[in-house]
């Protein structure tokens, strides 16, 4: 049992450094560590002779950027801003969006970045059927 015990903690302390991160969101580094910059949310400890050693919350918030940048369409500023309100999201509902810069991801923002990213998908559909002729 007491190797149970211990599993857990050595996963709750486990780092990883930005070539094992690179490798496992496949990312290159320099991208990882322009988002350090970006995104001041993402701060991995440094160790004593300087190497960054991410957590397993800095690799799931590379994910999440990740897939907000790459998947979902979002600028940085646009997904700074989305993480930021996610991560200050929770009871805040009630001040009526006072904080936000009226530029929030509403459903509507929401559904008509979809429908964009929709298009843009149609359109170089039709342009890679178009240069095959």
């Amino acid at each position: 049992m007491s190797s149970a015990a211990t599993a857990s903690v050595s996963d709750e302390t486990r780092h990883y450094r930005i070539g094992e991160v690179s490798r496992l969101t496949a990312l290159k580094p320099f991208v990882l560590r322009y988002w350090e910059t970006e995104f001041p949310m993402l701060q991995p400890v440094k160790s004593a002779n300087g190497h960054r050693l991410y957590r397993q919350e800095d690799v799931d918030l590379v994910l999440k950027i990740k897939r907000l940048l790459y998947d979902e369409g979002f600028t940085i500023a646009g997904a700074r801003r989305h993480l930021k309100e996610m991560a200050g999201g929770s009871g805040d509902a009630g001040d009526g969006g006072v904080h936000s810069s009226g530029l929030g991801e509403g459903p509507t923002t929401q559904l008509s970045r979809k429908m964009l990213l929709d298009l843009r998908d149609g359109l170089r559909s039709f342009l890679t059927l178009l240069e095959s002729k």
